[in-house]
């Protein structure tokens, strides 16, 4: 059970992630949803998702969907597996964590020029600190081992002068 969105029919999983979903994207594209809300919720945007939440949820349809949402489903551990997404960072052509195909669902799609250039930016920055990370995770585990020889012949002298002494 949820809510469909008064304006776009995206489903939303309850009246808080509705208050979100409508005050997030009025904010961020000021499309219908501003619209419709600056229509329906007198000075939405000095309400917090509590206040809001409540009033949208008496004006939305409330409705069932097949759509399993994130608090629904079973939680897995990361650890075993990786996603696909997240291994073709890597060296791959994409950012981790991002599928395009998502992101422009959510979204009208289109890009400017300088929005672009920004991503860009974040996108080489981002591979750049993958890459410092994992090279400072391979050069400390070098430098361990070295400092575990190191340890191991100390202790070794200090036996051979602890011999010496007696």
């Amino acid at each position: 059970m949820g809510f469909a969105c008064p304006v776009c029919e995206i489903p939303q999983q309850d009246a808080t992630h509705l208050a979100n979903h409508l005050a997030f994207t009025a904010m961020v594209h000021g499309d219908e949803h501003e619209a419709w809300l600056d229509e329906h919720v007198d000075d939405w945007s000095a309400h917090g998702e509590a206040e809001l939440a409540p009033k949208v949820a008496e004006l939305a349809a409330e409705a069932d969907y097949d759509q399993v949402f994130e608090d629904t489903a079973h939680t897995h551990d990361h650890a075993e597996h990786g996603h696909r997404d997240q291994q073709e960072a890597i060296g791959g052509e994409r950012p981790a964590g991002i599928d395009p195909e998502a992101a422009a669902a959510t979204g009208s799609g289109r890009l400017d020029e300088e929005t672009r250039s920004v991503l860009e930016e974040a996108r080489a920055m981002t591979a750049e600190m993958l890459a410092s990370d994992a090279a400072g995770r391979d050069e400390g585990a070098s430098a361990d081992e070295g400092t575990e020889r190191t340890n191991d012949a100390d202790e070794a002298g200090d036996d051979a002068a602890d011999c010496d002494a007696e």
